[in-house]
């Protein structure tokens, strides 16, 4: 049980239904054909596999940036989802026969155009509101047209997140799809991101998918003298992108430490492209503070190492050193700075103490207080009873926990939490009976084999 071990906060199908489904799909197995039942063909083999790793690099690289062109020619989320989807399950058809395109994102974009042309031709026709001459028309002026998303802002993906987070949208809304466009995360996971049921979630998207298209809101980059009007909600979809690498899943692998890096990537782009700013200098002390313990998180077999058993040894103290500096260069302020400034402080205090016994709880538990009256987060209460158990014994951090059932009802460490101050206070019966409603709970399956381990701990 720890405070500070994170920011407090598809499968093989590809295609329209992975896309409805909610979220980026796994990029589809190459199609090398129907394979010699007799004689092994080595050389198709490693052919196969080429390609293979061609569509997945592909997609690592390509996807964000040619679903980004895709909106911001057409204007509909929706399709270009689909579209490039659609161009991925293409590709995995027929680089097998053709070979891997020199330019692998221009060949998708063109695939994923003519996917998005044919549906919006499709919806014309079945609406029967105009000749199919005038809709040839337009759709072939749209294909010529193009979209300049922003050429001040030199990083493709940072470019859509700027173009997702337009102020006409609702902040929600605004910080879903950027989740879903920009991270490819499923619904149910940005649903668990951001403590919303999944149904709910799912509307949000579909809403503001719909009013984008029906609007016209112009889905691009603001001029650079307007970029500051985005950047609260830019620094919290990449706080929210970096908090998506430690955050429960349904996958075996806890971590995404390529996610982790992509967010901090972006927040350095961020940084060089509007520098000074505070939100942004706070929020790069504290993921670089936060993910310099990657490498420690986990153990050889894969279980779950909780931050006082952590080899510290195996943390990084570059990237700690470079936080504590950034982080020094953040004056106390108010609003979001102030936030990912007092979030920083806390990773500062676990990242420099030289052993878990020497960390200074009662210092963590009254920055989690400041931090608790800044924003009134049930999360950050959470954290900040773990950290009054760490300084004042368990009993009083179980004092802090009243109400947060409620508050956090589909949060599995509410009850974690409890189980383990409960079983440090000497009542086993209660803390088992805690472990099994966070079991209940629970999405990943290593956290669950960690609490499946309290529970036993615990003899009940």
């Amino acid at each position: 049980m720890t405070s500070g071990d994170a920011p407090v906060t598809g499968g093989p199908r590809a295609g329209r239904a992975a896309s409805a489904a909610g979220g980026r799909p796994a990029p589809p197995a190459a199609d090398s054909g129907t394979p010699d039942p007799v004689t092994p063909d080595p050389v198709a083999d490693a052919v196969a596999d080429a390609v293979a790793d061609a569509v997945e690099r592909a997609w690592r690289e390509h996807w964000s940036p040619v679903l980004g062109l895709l909106i911001g020619q057409f204007g509909r989320p929706d399709l270009a989802e689909d579209g490039l989807a659609d161009a991925f399950v293409a590709a995995a058809r027929r680089w097998p026969e053709d070979g891997v395109p020199s330019s692998p994102g221009a060949w998708l974009l063109t695939a994923g155009r003519r996917r998005v042309l044919d549906r919006l031709r499709a919806e014309a026709v079945h609406r029967r509101k105009e000749p199919l001459m005038v809709v040839d028309e337009r759709t072939r002026a749209l294909a010529a047209g193009t979209t300049d998303p922003g050429a001040h802002v030199s990083d493709d993906r940072l470019r859509l997140v700027f173009a997702c987070c337009h102020p006409t949208l609702a902040p929600e809304a605004r910080i879903a799809l950027t989740l879903r466009f920009v991270a490819g995360l499923a619904t149910p996971e940005i649903a668990r991101l951001l403590l919303v049921q999944e149904s709910t979630m799912a509307a949000r998207l579909t809403r503001a998918k719909k009013r984008l298209a029906a609007s016209g809101i112009p889905f691009a980059t603001p001029p650079p003298e307007r970029l500051d009007e985005r950047l609260d909600v830019v620094a919290t979809v990449l706080y929210l992108v970096f908090t998506a690498a430690y955050h429960p899943t349904d996958e075996p692998d806890p971590l995404r430490t390529a996610l982790g890096d992509e967010a901090i990537r972006l927040v350095r782009v961020l940084d060089a492209l509007l520098p000074g700013r505070p939100v942004v200098r706070a929020l790069l002390a504290l993921l670089l503070l936060q993910h310099s313990r990657r490498d420690a998180r986990l153990d050889d077999a894969g279980a779950l190492v909780l931050l006082p058993d952590q080899d510290r040894g195996r943390w990084h103290a570059g990237e700690i050193a470079e936080g504590v500096a950034v982080l020094r260069s953040v004056p106390p302020g108010t609003g979001q700075a102030e936030e990912y400034r007092l979030q920083a402080l806390v990773a500062a205090e676990h990242a420099t103490a030289p052993t878990a016994d020497a960390t200074r709880w009662d210092v963590v538990a009254d920055l989690y207080a400041e931090l608790e009256a800044l924003t009134g987060s049930p999360v950050v209460r959470l954290a900040r009873a773990v950290a009054v158990a760490e300084a004042a014994g368990p009993e009083a951090g179980l004092a802090l926990l009243d109400g947060l059932d409620a508050a956090l009802p589909t949060h599995h460490r509410v009850p974690s939490v409890r189980g383990e101050l409960l079983a440090r206070a000497g009542r086993p019966a209660e803390a088992a009976a805690s472990f099994r409603a966070a079991l209940a709970l629970v999405h990943n399956p290593v956290e669950r084999r960690h609490l499946e381990g309290r529970l036993a701990a615990s003899g009940r």
